[in-house]
């Protein structure tokens, strides 16, 4: 081999002193039960010495592969989902994949084909189901599907990756009717999404649980400015005022507290706010928010973790990951009333 050659599959099957088929088995994480560990590790010594990269370009043509995912979110304005394509990213581009990014570009409507022939331009695609009607536009049927906060009763995927936000809305409740709040309104995003109506009935039966506990919903878009109009006329109607507002996402959150301190109503001392998901918002605002927090980086990477393995051929299982609720200075004790 020159200096200026490419190593190739030959080069590393000389130096391990094994055949080609068995470096394609090794680097191609197909050689368990067909070489022994010690074989393999000499073979990947081997090319990490040489340095030698397999032709992803050739394998491709073999194997009819095109190593592309299709992450399909809403339009990314919103943080979360710009946290869900890093930790996508980072998994993909450890197994060779690139990520084409397909935001739906209404937020949630549905969107036309960028591509000729979707089936022959992907391996697959992880989608969230705030933007699954994009799915319909862009010919994914006949592809490996992820779905990202989905039902997985119902969802048309391979597999859902879900965060548990029923979970996390029953701590943001928890904790409010811990803290003696008896009268909660729930701001909640008008987005016709699984998601928001886990959360519904999460919040709704978090407070029929416990008695003399009132609940009401106000609906606003998903925005600082919808909800700061929303809770500006709450606060301003005639009769009691909640004591305590559970919102839907941080960006609702942000707008409550901003209509509350327009009007001159302490947060939280005559009204606790909290919100969903955990942005860079959620601490830069004052008093910092009680949110519950969604590991977006690995919901992102175990979606994509999942994908993979649907495009390997195997069957990944549904999962759900935890989440938590960050206890910040928007929440407090209930204001007492005569």
């Amino acid at each position: 081999m020159s200096a200026a050659s490419r190593p190739t599959s030959k080069d590393v099957a000389r130096a391990a002193g094994v055949s080609q088929a068995a470096v394609s088995l090794v680097l191609g994480g197909k050689w368990p039960g067909r070489v022994s560990a010690a074989t393999a590790e000499r073979v990947r010594e081997a090319a990490r010495s040489l340095g030698y990269r397999p032709n992803l370009a050739a394998r491709d043509l073999r194997t009819g592969r095109t190593r592309t995912a299709l992450l399909v979110v809403p339009a990314l304005t919103n943080e979360f989902f710009a946290r869900v394509h890093a930790g996508a990213a980072s998994v993909a581009a450890a197994h060779g994949f690139g990520v084409l990014l397909y935001p739906s570009l209404e937020g949630t409507g549905p969107a036309t084909d960028p591509f000729a022939s979707a089936p022959a331009a992907l391996d697959g695609v992880l989608a969230s189901s705030m933007a699954a009607q994009a799915l319909s536009g862009i010919g994914a049927g006949a592809l490996p599907l992820v779905m990202l906060d989905s039902d997985p009763a119902t969802g048309p995927g391979t597999a859902t990756v879900n965060l548990a936000i029923a979970d996390g809305m029953r701590q943001a409740a928890g904790h409010l009717l811990g803290l003696g709040h008896r009268d909660l309104v729930h701001l909640a995003a008008d987005v016709d999404s699984w998601t928001f109506e886990v959360r519904a009935a999460a919040l709704a039966a978090s407070v029929a649980a416990v008695p003399g506990a009132r609940l009401r919903t106000r609906r606003c878009a998903l925005g600082v400015a919808e909800a700061q109009a929303a809770v500006t006329a709450l606060l301003t109607a005639p009769g009691e005022r909640p004591t305590a507002l559970v919102c839907d996402d941080d960006l609702l959150a942000a707008g409550a507290c901003k209509a509350a301190r327009r009007l001159g109503v302490r947060v939280p001392g005559e009204l606790s706010v909290t919100g969903f998901d955990d942005l860079t918002l959620a601490t830069a605002i004052e008093p910092e928010l009680t949110t519950v927090t969604l590991p977006a980086e690995e919901f992102g990477a175990r979606g994509m973790a999942a994908l993979l393995t649907a495009v390997d051929g195997g069957t990944p299982a549904d999962e759900e990951l935890p989440v938590t609720l960050t206890v910040r200075g928007s929440t407090g004790p209930a204001p007492a009333r005569t």
